[in-house]
């Protein structure tokens, strides 16, 4: 009896149904990927800010890594169940800071993709340039963590470089010798 009324109450939907349905649940995934993308940005300025606050301390003369781990013991203390506050991650985000501070090109870069993307890029890749290449390429084609990993291992950085360098020899050369 169920089924026939279910039934029954479908046939009565209007024929745009079906769009409005679609339409609202694109706007839905439309929404939640922005609240990740302002989170994430929202996080990334956090842990920018910690890490800036560590290296500040750590100039004035203070031992780093004792203070390192006290504040992850104390704020792991405070914010129970919140992850982030590792000894490690501190750590990294002192790290994060000190890579970027002087690069103002950069900063607003590094808060369009994630933590774990910019960790990777941080630990894999040494030149500014190099980076800027990872986060722009992260930025523009979206790459998951493995694909972003997949590609620094296949030096696309690299290769790019040689590939343009190639190009511009060719171009240099046939210039010169039709002139």
């Amino acid at each position: 009896m169920k089924k026939s009324g279910l039934k029954q109450q479908v046939k009565r939907l209007p024929s745009e149904y079906g769009q409005l349905l679609a339409d609202i649940k694109a706007r839905v995934r439309s929404a939640q990927l922005e609240a990740l993308r302002a989170a994430n940005k929202e996080l990334v300025a956090l842990y920018w800010d910690i890490g800036k606050m560590i290296v500040s301390r750590q100039m004035a003369g203070t031992r780093g890594d004792t203070v390192v781990k006290s504040l992850a013991d104390d704020l792991q203390a405070e914010f129970p169940g919140v992850v982030g506050f590792s000894w490690r991650n501190l750590f990294y985000m002192s790290e994060f800071y000190a890579a970027y501070r002087d690069l103002p090109k950069l900063q607003p870069l590094v808060a369009m993709i994630g933590w774990t993307h910019n960790l990777i890029i941080l630990q894999r890749c040494r030149d500014p340039l190099e980076r800027e290449f990872y986060i722009r390429m992260t930025c523009k084609f979206g790459w998951s963590k493995s694909i972003l990993i997949h590609q620094i291992e296949n030096q696309t950085y690299e290769k790019t470089l040689l590939n343009q360098t190639k190009r511009n020899t060719s171009l240099t050369c046939c210039c010169s010798i039709g002139g």
